[in-house]
């Protein structure tokens, strides 16, 4: 439990009840009451509602047969028998009395008229898919401890707190996108998978910042791919990520972009599944959309174009769309970058078809290089471009900043008018 203690107030005795099968009282049946005794009877408690009226939830539940409802007020006797009561009638004077009663009888009691008076307090609680429970009281303000708890939750989603359990004897993998390579593109999920691993298989292009946060005590496998250099064959890599599940570990494959995207993680799904390792897949952001995004450059835009092809650099684009208002998006297309734009130049692509080549897109060493589709390949052998790079082809390149005094403005695809340019 999490306590930020006044600096005038005694200190709280933090303690974690287990309620399950024990009796307990809610008097007034609103709101507040509703939500506290959702969270009692997910303890498995035997809860009893006093009350006049009760909101619609509460009725429910009594209707359910999940509660007893005793339709009247508070009188004498009430707490017998209770292990602990929350009161919360919307009446000082009368919580003030469940209070006082609870007191003479030893009984532990939430009064939520006021948390000063209270022999207890309700936390604001998170639970973690690790099976942690997290409670914080904040001196009894209901809205700083939701705001606390909100900020511990996201963290332990996010991966920043440090929940690694112990081995559990049961090996598992997750094919993880870690997006196109700046560490906050990965997805909570991803994030969270990723600060719970045992083994981390990594891709060379994924997010490698974030495996240097990771507990030393994880490690780290290293099997990315360049052109024509190959830490790994893939069947290596198949053999790894079983090898690591069946001894036990919780196994993090960490690929670049999305997985299922020119990735390879349907092969090494299938692969895990047919040996008996429990896959789960988590998808990121794929750079054929992401890498442009950061140039500015959306792959469709309306009046501009209605929608986008994606290939590898090595595919052919023979029977891809050859159109100025359909954008092409290439993947590890440098080196073909000239034998690609011949190939669509000579399907009848406009000659001043605008084109950009990304290189290293979300990294601090982001270069972007715009000209047309006649002239590019001799442009980007001339300045020396490199992969990783996305090629993009289409009149939606006009749209980039980086555009700005050297290509005209997009035209309108017939019967489209463009949205204005900032």
């Amino acid at each position: 439990m999490f306590e930020p203690t006044a600096p005038r107030e005694a200190p709280i005795h933090p303690l974690a009840l287990r309620l399950s099968g024990k009796a307990v009282l809610c008097v007034g049946a609103g709101a507040v009451s509703e939500r506290r005794v959702n969270q009692m009877l997910e303890a498995g408690a035997q809860v009893t509602v006093i009350a006049p009226a009760a909101v619609p939830g509460i009725e429910e539940l009594a209707d359910a047969g999940r509660l007893t409802w005793l339709r009247r007020g508070y009188g004498p006797g009430d707490l017998e028998g209770m292990w602990l009561a929350h009161t919360a009638t919307g009446d000082r004077e009368l919580d003030a009395r469940v209070s006082a009663d609870a007191e003479g009888l030893r009984i532990w009691c939430v009064n939520a008229s006021d948390h000063a008076a209270s022999s207890a307090w309700t936390p604001a609680v998170a639970r973690t898919g690790e099976g942690i429970t997290v409670a914080v009281t904040a001196g009894g303000d209901p809205r700083r401890a939701a705001g606390l708890r909100n900020a511990i939750a996201l963290a332990a989603d996010t991966g920043l707190l440090p929940l690694r359990r112990r081995r559990a004897g049961t090996g598992s993998v997750a094919l993880v996108g870690g997006g196109p390579g700046d560490p906050g593109l990965i997805t909570v999920t991803g994030r969270r998978l990723l600060a719970a691993a045992d083994v981390v298989v990594a891709d060379r292009l994924g997010p490698r910042d974030l495996l240097k946060e990771l507990d030393p005590s994880v490690r780290i496998i290293e099997v990315g791919k360049a052109p024509g250099d190959h830490l790994a064959s893939q069947d290596e890599i198949n053999a790894v990520l079983v090898r690591e599940a069946r001894a036990g570990n919780r196994v993090v494959r960490l690929k670049g972009g999305d997985p299922f995207v020119l990735g390879r993680g349907g092969e090494e799904a299938a692969h895990c599944r047919e040996n008996g390792i429990a896959v789960e897949v988590v998808p990121g952001v794929t750079s054929a959309v992401s890498v442009p995004a950061a140039a500015g450059i959306p792959v469709t835009h309306r009046g501009v174009a209605a929608g986008f092809s994606m290939a590898t650099g090595h595919d052919e684009l023979t029977e891809l769309p050859a159109r100025p208002d359909h954008t092409l998006v290439l993947l590890m297309g440098v080196a073909r970058l000239g034998r690609n734009t011949a190939t669509l130049l000579g399907r009848g692509l406009r000659p001043d078809t605008p084109v950009a080549v990304i290189e290293r897109g979300w990294t601090p060493d982001q270069r972007v290089t715009i000209d047309r589709l006649d002239s590019i390949a001799a442009t980007a052998e001339a300045i020396g471009v490199a992969n990783p790079a996305v090629v993009v082809i289409g009149d939606v390149v006009r749209l980039s900043p980086h555009a700005a005094g050297r290509l005209a403005p997009a035209v309108p695809a017939p019967g489209r008018q463009p949205l204005p340019v900032a």
